[in-house]
Parts: C-alpha cells; sequence; structure tokens
C-alpha cells in the first residue's frame, strides 16, 4: 500500500476544513446469528482518508492554524485474538504502517475525546450513522460546555464532513482511476466468463456463482453488490437478486454485477441470450437499448450536464418505444406525460468509486451537475417488459439493460469497461462455443 495518497487526501481534506476537530468512526460490527459476525467491509470515509480496514477504530484531525494532526484509535495487540481472527496493526502499527501522529487503544476513545474537544469550536462529523458514538460524541461536548465557567466548552458548530469528502471523492485521481480500472478488469473477467459458461438449464445461482469466482481470482476481495442474473421475465424486475430460477431455452439473460479491488468498486450490465442467438424481437429490442447507450455515452464529455446525458438516452429509448408498439404518439408527448416510465423507471447512471452508488451530487439548486474531468458515471439504459396481459404479446418477458462504467476525460470521456462485448454481432460470435468456459478452467495464479 502506498501511504503517501492517504496523506496527501487528509492534507486536501486539512486545506478545506476550519480549525477544528474531525471525527470519523468504522461501521459497527454486526452480529450474523448466535457467535459469526458478519463480514466486515470497512467504512468508505475512514478508509479513503487513513487506509485503515481494521473494525472498532476511529479516527481524529486536528486543525488549529498551521498545525495538523492526525490521531488513529485502533484495537490493541492481541496475540490470543491474532491466532484465531488474524493480525491486528495496534498502536504501534497505527503510527508506523498508517503515518498517525499519534495512537491510542479505542478503548481509550471515550476517555481521551474530551481533550481533543476542549475549547475547539468547529466540529466535523457524520452525525446519525453510528447511535452508539453520537450519544459519546454529544456528551463530552455537553459536559465540556458546562464548564464554560472555569474555561471549557465543545464544538458550536457541527459540520457534516461529507460537504468536503463527497467533492474529494467525485473527482477521481490518477491513483483512483487506475484502481478502478483493476475493478473494472476484475469485472469484465467475469462478464466474459459468463457468456461462455451460460448453457439452457442452468441455474441462476450457478451463473452467478461463475461471476463471482472469476472476480476473486481476478484480485476482487468482495463484491460491490449483489450480483443480480436475471433470465426471463426475471430480468423486468430492476433489483433482482434471488437467482434461484431455472435459466430457459428461449430465455434471455440479464446479469448486472461488480467487482470490488481495494475498496473501488466496478459495475457492468450486459443482456445475452442463453442460447448463444437472440431472436428477432429480442435482437429488436436490443438494438434501440444500444442505441440509447451509446447516445449517452456520446454526450459524456466536460461541460455537459448530467440531464443531458439522461435525455439523449431517453430520446432514443422513446423512439424504440414507439417503434415496438409499446407506445403512441410523438417523442415529446410522451417524454411530457412520463408514459415511458412503464418500460423505463430509472435514471441513465450513477456515480462510481468507493461505493458503487458513489457519493455526489447530480443536481444543485434545481439544476443539472456539470460533468467534469475525473468523474466516473455509469451508463445503464434498459427496457423492462414485464409478462402481464397490458404488455404487448412479443415484448413480454424481454428485460434488457447494458451498463458501463465511463471516466470524464477532457475532450470526452474514456469507456473503462469497453471489453465486454455488446453489439449484436460482437455477443454472438462470442458466444458461439457455448460453455466452452467449463472446459477450458484452468488456475490463473500458478506460474506456468
Amino acid at each position: 500500500m502506498d501511504i503517501q495518497r492517504f496523506v496527501n487526501r487528509r492534507n486536501r481534506f486539512f486545506d478545506q476544513m476550519a480549525d477544528g476537530v474531525a471525527i470519523f468512526t468504522s461501521w459497527p460490527v454486526q452480529r450474523r446469528n448466535a457467535d459469526q459476525d458478519q463480514a466486515y467491509r470497512p467504512d468508505s470515509d475512514l478508509y479513503f482518508l487513513t487506509g485503515f480496514e481494521e473494525q472498532e477504530s476511529a479516527a481524529i484531525l486536528i486543525k488549529d492554524g498551521e498545525f495538523r494532526r492526525f490521531v488513529l484509535f485502533v484495537r490493541p495487540r492481541d496475540p490470543e485474538q491474532e491466532q484465531w481472527v488474524g493480525f491486528r496493526a495496534g498502536v504501534d502499527g497505527a503510527v508506523k504502517d498508517f503515518a498517525a501522529d499519534q495512537a491510542y487503544p479505542i478503548d481509550e476513545f471515550e476517555s481521551r475525546l474530551p481533550d481533543f474537544l476542549d475549547k475547539k469550536a468547529n466540529l466535523y462529523y457524520e452525525f446519525g450513522r453510528h447511535p452508539e458514538m453520537d450519544t459519546k460524541i454529544f456528551g463530552a461536548i455537553e459536559e465540556l460546555k458546562s464548564g464554560i465557567r472555569a474555561g471549557q466548552f465543545g464544538p458550536w458548530t457541527v459540520t457534516d464532513p461529507r460537504t468536503i469528502l463527497w467533492r474529494m471523492r467525485q473527482i477521481k485521481d490518477d491513483y483512483d482511476v487506475k484502481d478502478l480500472q483493476k475493478a473494472a478488469d476484475a469485472t469484465a473477467a467475469g462478464f466474459l466468463a459468463a457468456m461462455k459458461a451460460v448453457l439452457p438449464g442452468m441455474s441462476e445461482r450457478e451463473l452467478a456463482s461463475v461471476v463471482e469466482f472469476e472476480f476473486k481470482r481476478n484480485g476482487s476481495q468482495r463484491v460491490g453488490f449483489e450480483t443480480i442474473c436475471a433470465a426471463g421475465n426475471n430480468g423486468t424486475i430492476l433489483h433482482y437478486i434471488s437467482n434461484d430460477a431455472v435459466i430457459g431455452p428461449n430465455d434471455l439473460v440479464l446479469l448486472d454485477a461488480g467487482a470490488e479491488v481495494d475498496m473501488i468498486s466496478a459495475d457492468i450490465t450486459r443482456t445475452f441470450p442463453a442460447s448463444g442467438k437472440f431472436t428477432p424481437i429480442q435482437k429488436r429490442v436490443y438494438e434501440w437499448v444500444l442505441k440509447a447507450q451509446l447516445a449517452a455515452i456520446e454526450a459524456v464529455k466536460p461541460g455537459a450536464t448530467y440531464d443531458e446525458v439522461s435525455r439523449a438516452a431517453l430520446e432514443v429509448l422513446v423512439d424504440g418505444l414507439i417503434d415496438l408498439g409499446a407506445l403512441e404518439g410523438t417523442r415529446d408527448e410522451i417524454i411530457e406525460t412520463g408514459a415511458y416510465r412503464k418500460y423505463y423507471m430509472h435514471r441513465i447512471g450513477h456515480w462510481l468509486g468507493s461505493d458503487v452508488h458513489d457519493v455526489g451530487v447530480y443536481h444543485v439548486n434545481g439544476k443539472s451537475i456539470t460533468l467534469e474531468p475525473g468523474m466516473v458515471i455509469t451508463i445503464e439504459p434498459g427496457l423492462y417488459f414485464m409478462d402481464q396481459p397490458d404488455t404487448p404479446e412479443p415484448l413480454r418477458a424481454i428485460g434488457i439493460r447494458i451498463e458501463d462504467d465511463v471516466l470524464v476525460v477532457p475532450g470526452g470521456r474514456k469507456i473503462l469497461t469497453s471489453v465486454v462485448p455488446k453489439t449484436v454481432a460482437e455477443v454472438e460470435a462470442f458466444m458461439a462455443d457455448a460453455g466452452s468456459w467449463w472446459r477450458n478452467l484452468a488456475p490463473i495464479s500458478v506460474e506456468k
């Protein structure tokens, strides 16, 4: 790990915060059942500023003019516990390996907190996410204010640090882009495997397991979100995660998944025929969705707005709905009335980064945000025709979404996930040797 990147981030945060204290805490550990905890995933903001991944930890940043200090509270070393569940950095490691100016055991956080808050006018803290920690911090502040006659006081102003962090996280630096490309490459490996592995009669869950297996062996520590592997009518359910149906011979498979690598997540969606060949009506719908995606991608560039990118896709999708016989009227009428929402009910995409639905605003004071170099956005239009009586019969049980991860660069855009086939010709050619992934499976981490 290059710890300097986290030092740089803290310096940027220090530059933008007022004199005072900023506190960031880890997520509470969640119990799964009788004596097992849920798999732990570090808090994105805490990790972004520190690189520290262990549970039961907290960071305090202190600024007073030119004085700046970074303090970590961590679990102390415990040989017996480490024998059972793994290595801890400990207090010494927090200083040596994570560049903390000071470090203390996490059990001392509450007792030392008043010293860090005393006579500090400003506090940066995300209230409402960690109730137990909220109580400790509020308690310390009120206790200090009760000593006002003795010259003590706690912060008078509380600011959400996300007013600074969201902007920092939204504009990716070279480190971020490199990590995001690694996540995109691992995700792409999963999709390429799935397209080579799918066979009619498989379960959705088995195909999803192929995807996640490839994620792991290509460097992913975990998935960025629950994998969506939806066959047939299930593909019309936007966030279908049951993955418990059988893939039929004439089904389309809508696969939406993302590998997380080093706390950065990618996000790809592809829709492909289980048989390896689109039916004529599947092909018609697919090509309208693809045309919409390409129009939106072309609209991504510095100076364009999020709404302009969204509108570029929407106009094509509405033209497609008219052509397919799903809606009647003119493009403008259908957009004005919102009639298209029956078949396209989500936005064009979302920011991508430390979280799969990454932080950052889309509108400010009612106006769409302007795209800037360093932003990463998913472009994922879709059409969803549920198998129900009021859906035109030829379109029933067809759900199609196509998604890529797009980096805004000077003069235009860069598609980070372009290696995964998406034109009809590319998809069918790539899937021509059905089931070949199973025949060619071999370790990739063993040197030949």
